[in-house]
């Protein structure tokens, strides 16, 4: 059975620009799958943006984003599907990439607030996978911690400006290169799934 195309846009979150660190690698074989299998496929690494961070409540309402992060914008509306990969820190998702988030997912672009009830969602009719990668084994992390940080980027952060359905893989005891090895084999079946 084949897959319909799709635009598919891959967002690497590690905050480090160096090409030694596994996520950049996932990243890299997801694209690479996913192009490969008829795909269009935008990949972006965060660690290469310039941007400033937002530290007040009316930069985020009423600022104008900056170049880098319009033309990230401009890519979201392009694709239906978003692959948001990064690695745990601190149990949750690296600050910069919090940065980003907070700089893209601005009112006008991502939602819209009303005068009554949730604000408007702007993104709907897009799809999401999260994969995080972490020295413990992910179950650990599912069940000891809860995925805390993951359940709030997909319930408060992607589903609440649209993305439906948002779907994740966890990647723990990445130290391992067995695990390694795994991973990747993942991200290839999943990028030519477009999944």
């Amino acid at each position: 059975m084949s897959v319909a195309a799709r635009r598919i846009l891959v967002l690497d979150g590690h905050p480090d620009p160096d090409p030694a660190h596994f996520v950049h690698a996932l990243a890299e074989a997801y694209a690479g799958a996913a192009s490969e299998a008829g795909h269009e496929v935008l990949r972006k690494e965060i660690a290469k943006l310039d941007f400033p961070l937002l530290r007040k409540p009316s930069d985020w309402l009423t600022g104008e984003p900056p170049e880098e992060i319009a033309r990230l914008q401009a890519d979201i509306e392009w694709a239906d599907h978003l692959v948001l990969l990064y690695p745990l820190w601190l149990g949750d998702v690296p600050a910069l990439l919090k940065g980003v988030l907070e700089q893209v997912l601005r009112p006008g672009f991502a939602l819209e607030y009303r005068t009554k009830g949730l604000p408007r969602k702007l993104l709907g009719g897009r799809s999401a996978r999260i994969v995080v990668t972490m020295g413990m084994p992910a179950l650990f992390y599912r069940w000891v911690y809860s995925a805390h940080s993951l359940k709030s980027l997909e319930r408060n952060i992607l589903k609440f400006v649209g993305f439906a359905p948002v779907e994740h893989t966890l990647l723990g005891g990445v130290d391992n290169l067995g695990n390694r090895r795994k991973g990747l084999e993942e991200m290839l079946e999943l990028g030519a799934r477009g999944a």
